[in-house]
């Protein structure tokens, strides 16, 4: 690992200012799903909404049961699958959290998974206490 002139690790130094673009951005964009009433019409969104919170959920219990050393192909293929929907539903600092695994799976450490996780958890609640009722 690279060392910067304080002799701090790099990887750091470049980390910190990713999380925190990540931390900035909203939890939802509140008009994604009017836009995918456009498209699709108010009864298909509304179904399609409910499969993605019900896969959403699936999803990130799943990624708590695969072993990191074990399943790093398939958790990074999950990754883009939430990334995908995520972005589709404007859960952007989900799916900006989903990036971040899909691209870094190979590298992580069991620490690091968990805590991405945990984020991961906190960004689609956050942004699922912003849905609109009813």
């Amino acid at each position: 690992m690279t060392r910067d002139q304080g002799s701090r690790p790099m990887f750091e130094v470049t980390v910190a200012p990713a999380q925190k673009a990540i931390e900035a951005e909203p939890a939802r964009e509140p008009h994604a799903y009017e836009a995918l009433v456009r498209e699709i019409g108010e009864d298909g969104a509304c179904e399609v909404r409910e499969v993605f919170w019900s896969e959403t959920c699936a999803r990130l219990q799943s990624f708590r049961t695969l072993s990191l050393a074990q399943h790093r192909a398939r958790i990074a293929r999950e990754a883009h699958s939430l990334k995908s929907a995520a972005g589709t539903f404007g859960y952007v600092r989900l799916a900006a959290l989903a990036l971040r695994l899909e691209r870094s799976a190979a590298e992580l450490g069991d620490g690091e998974f968990r805590d991405l996780l945990d984020r991961m958890d906190a960004a689609y609640a956050a942004a699922r206490a912003q849905e609109p009722q009813g």
